[in-house]
Protein backbone atom coordinates (compact mmCIF):
# COMPACT_ATOMS: atom_id res chain seq x y z
CA UNK A 1 0.00 0.00 0.00
CA UNK A 2 1.09 3.53 -0.79
CA UNK A 3 -1.14 5.59 1.53
CA UNK A 4 -1.44 9.37 1.41
CA UNK A 5 -3.62 11.46 3.75
CA UNK A 6 -5.19 14.76 2.70
CA UNK A 7 -7.37 17.32 4.46
CA UNK A 8 -9.85 17.36 1.58
CA UNK A 9 -12.20 14.99 -0.23
CA UNK A 10 -14.21 15.49 -3.41
CA UNK A 11 -17.94 14.84 -3.46
CA UNK A 12 -17.36 12.01 -5.92
CA UNK A 13 -14.86 10.27 -3.64
CA UNK A 14 -17.04 10.89 -0.60
CA UNK A 15 -20.04 9.30 -2.31
CA UNK A 16 -17.91 6.38 -3.52
CA UNK A 17 -17.01 5.68 0.11
CA UNK A 18 -20.64 6.03 1.23
CA UNK A 19 -21.68 3.46 -1.36
CA UNK A 20 -18.82 1.11 -0.47
CA UNK A 21 -19.82 1.05 3.21
CA UNK A 22 -23.52 0.69 2.26
CA UNK A 23 -24.65 4.12 3.54
CA UNK A 24 -25.99 5.22 0.16
CA UNK A 25 -25.04 8.09 -2.08
CA UNK A 26 -26.15 11.66 -1.30
CA UNK A 27 -27.14 14.19 -3.95
CA UNK A 28 -24.12 16.24 -5.07
CA UNK A 29 -25.28 19.58 -3.64
CA UNK A 30 -26.12 18.12 -0.23
CA UNK A 31 -22.83 16.23 0.05
CA UNK A 32 -20.87 19.31 -1.04
CA UNK A 33 -22.58 21.52 1.55
CA UNK A 34 -21.86 18.99 4.27
CA UNK A 35 -18.20 18.73 3.34
CA UNK A 36 -17.72 22.50 2.92
CA UNK A 37 -19.29 23.18 6.31
CA UNK A 38 -17.16 20.64 8.14
CA UNK A 39 -14.58 22.01 10.56
CA UNK A 40 -12.08 19.29 9.59
CA UNK A 41 -11.91 16.64 6.88
CA UNK A 42 -9.32 13.92 6.43
CA UNK A 43 -9.16 11.42 3.60
CA UNK A 44 -6.86 8.56 2.70
CA UNK A 45 -5.78 7.49 -0.77
CA UNK A 46 -3.88 4.42 -1.95
CA UNK A 47 -2.10 5.20 -5.21
CA UNK A 48 -4.71 7.89 -5.97
CA UNK A 49 -7.73 5.71 -5.11
CA UNK A 50 -9.94 6.86 -2.24
CA UNK A 51 -9.89 4.33 0.60
CA UNK A 52 -11.06 6.27 3.67
CA UNK A 53 -12.37 9.50 5.12
CA UNK A 54 -13.62 11.10 8.33
CA UNK A 55 -14.77 14.56 9.32
CA UNK A 56 -15.48 16.79 12.30
CA UNK A 57 -18.52 19.03 12.54
CA UNK A 58 -18.05 21.65 15.28
CA UNK A 59 -20.06 24.59 16.61
CA UNK A 60 -16.80 26.42 17.44
CA UNK A 61 -17.85 26.26 21.07
CA UNK A 62 -18.11 23.13 23.16
CA UNK A 63 -19.79 20.48 20.95
CA UNK A 64 -18.20 18.63 18.06
CA UNK A 65 -19.33 15.60 16.12
CA UNK A 66 -17.09 12.93 14.64
CA UNK A 67 -18.90 11.97 11.46
CA UNK A 68 -18.58 9.73 8.44
CA UNK A 69 -15.66 7.56 9.51
CA UNK A 70 -15.50 5.34 6.45
CA UNK A 71 -12.89 2.90 5.18
CA UNK A 72 -13.31 0.77 2.06
CA UNK A 73 -14.11 -2.76 3.28
CA UNK A 74 -11.00 -4.26 1.66
CA UNK A 75 -8.79 -1.73 3.51
CA UNK A 76 -10.32 -2.15 6.97
CA UNK A 77 -8.00 -3.50 9.64
CA UNK A 78 -4.93 -1.66 8.31
CA UNK A 79 -4.95 1.26 10.77
CA UNK A 80 -6.48 3.76 8.34
CA UNK A 81 -9.58 4.42 10.45
CA UNK A 82 -7.46 4.63 13.60
CA UNK A 83 -5.15 7.20 12.02
CA UNK A 84 -8.02 9.35 10.73
CA UNK A 85 -9.82 9.33 14.09
CA UNK A 86 -6.56 10.22 15.87
CA UNK A 87 -6.06 13.15 13.48
CA UNK A 88 -9.65 14.32 14.00
CA UNK A 89 -9.20 14.22 17.78
CA UNK A 90 -5.86 16.03 17.43
CA UNK A 91 -7.63 18.75 15.44
CA UNK A 92 -10.15 19.29 18.24
CA UNK A 93 -7.40 19.26 20.87
CA UNK A 94 -5.59 21.97 18.88
CA UNK A 95 -8.65 24.21 19.20
CA UNK A 96 -8.77 24.09 23.00
CA UNK A 97 -8.13 27.32 24.87
CA UNK A 98 -7.39 27.79 28.55
CA UNK A 99 -10.45 26.81 30.59
CA UNK A 100 -12.17 25.16 27.60
CA UNK A 101 -13.73 21.72 27.27
CA UNK A 102 -14.94 20.35 23.95
CA UNK A 103 -17.13 17.26 23.78
CA UNK A 104 -16.82 14.96 20.78
CA UNK A 105 -19.93 12.92 20.10
CA UNK A 106 -20.50 10.26 17.46
CA UNK A 107 -22.96 7.67 16.28
CA UNK A 108 -21.10 4.42 15.74
CA UNK A 109 -22.09 2.08 12.95
CA UNK A 110 -23.61 -1.07 14.41
CA UNK A 111 -20.88 -3.36 15.69
CA UNK A 112 -18.15 -0.70 15.58
CA UNK A 113 -18.54 0.54 19.16
CA UNK A 114 -15.39 -1.23 20.44
CA UNK A 115 -13.30 0.55 17.76
CA UNK A 116 -14.22 3.92 19.28
CA UNK A 117 -13.79 2.77 22.88
CA UNK A 118 -10.04 2.47 22.16
CA UNK A 119 -9.97 6.29 21.87
CA UNK A 120 -11.84 6.84 25.14
CA UNK A 121 -15.38 7.14 23.77
CA UNK A 122 -17.98 5.66 26.10
CA UNK A 123 -20.94 3.65 24.95
CA UNK A 124 -24.40 5.00 25.75
CA UNK A 125 -26.54 4.47 27.70
CA UNK A 126 -24.41 4.45 30.82
CA UNK A 127 -24.70 5.70 34.40
CA UNK A 128 -24.17 9.31 33.29
CA UNK A 129 -25.93 9.51 29.93
CA UNK A 130 -28.97 8.09 28.18
CA UNK A 131 -29.10 6.43 24.80
CA UNK A 132 -28.02 8.33 21.72
CA UNK A 133 -30.89 9.11 19.39
CA UNK A 134 -31.38 10.38 15.86
CA UNK A 135 -34.07 11.56 13.47
CA UNK A 136 -33.86 11.52 9.68
CA UNK A 137 -36.02 13.98 7.75
CA UNK A 138 -36.68 13.69 4.02
CA UNK A 139 -38.36 16.06 1.61
CA UNK A 140 -41.88 14.86 0.87
CA UNK A 141 -43.01 17.49 -1.60
CA UNK A 142 -44.60 20.90 -1.17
Amino acid sequence: MNLMYKEFISVEDYNALREAVKWGKLCHEQAQQGLENSAYVISCYDNGKIVGSARIIWDRGYISYLADVMVMPEYQGNGIGRHMVEQAITFIKSQLKEGWKIKIVLVAAKGKETFYEKFGFEERPNDEAGAGMDLWLAFSGS
